[in-house]
């Protein structure tokens, strides 16, 4: 709330430079705050009587919007990229989806890693299991297992992540 939509008869101020002008009533501050060509407002509406500072309104909601920007522009986003594989893939076409793992990885994102069974492929799990651990060993100097591989209908995978 600032200055007119203070309702409250009685408000303890604080001044823009931080220094307390005590309990007055709502209209005395708001006319303090007006000769000072500033804003009041409600900062602790909880407190008996509520908490009123005399400040720059536009100015603390730019200086706010502000901070939020930076804090955004410091966010990394970490995407999720995916990679399917079949138990019966061959040297080249693994080595192949092996180097665009390290790809992403480097880039900065996650890999989930899929062997996808079709028929009954599915009985052999242990095959899928195993080109997974190769999959890891191969890209362990780069990515580091995040989630283990984990057999799940007829798809089992597994998520690395960046060292």
């Amino acid at each position: 709330m600032i200055n007119e939509e203070i309702k409250d008869k009685e408000v303890r101020v604080i001044n823009f430079d931080g220094s307390q002008l005590g309990v007055m009533s709502a209209s005395e501050a708001l006319d303090r705050a007006t000769k000072e060509n500033l804003d009041l407002v409600k900062i602790a509406p909880q407190a008996v009587p509520p908490v009123c500072k005399i400040m720059d309104y536009g100015k603390y909601k730019f200086e706010l919007a502000k901070r939020d920007r930076e804090a955004k522009k410091n966010q990394k986003i970490v995407n999720i990229k995916e990679i399917r594989i079949t138990p019966s893939i061959d040297t080249n076409d693994f080595n192949t989806k092996v180097n665009h793992a390290i790809k992403f990885i480097k880039s900065g994102d996650k890999v989930k890693v899929t062997v996808k069974f079709r028929g009954r492929e599915v009985n052999h799990s242990s095959l899928g299991l195993s080109l997974l651990e190769k999959f890891a060993e191969v890209i362990e100097e780069v990515a580091i297992i995040e989630k283990k591989p984990k057999l799940e209908g007829k798809n089992m995978s597994m998520v690395v992540a960046p060292k």
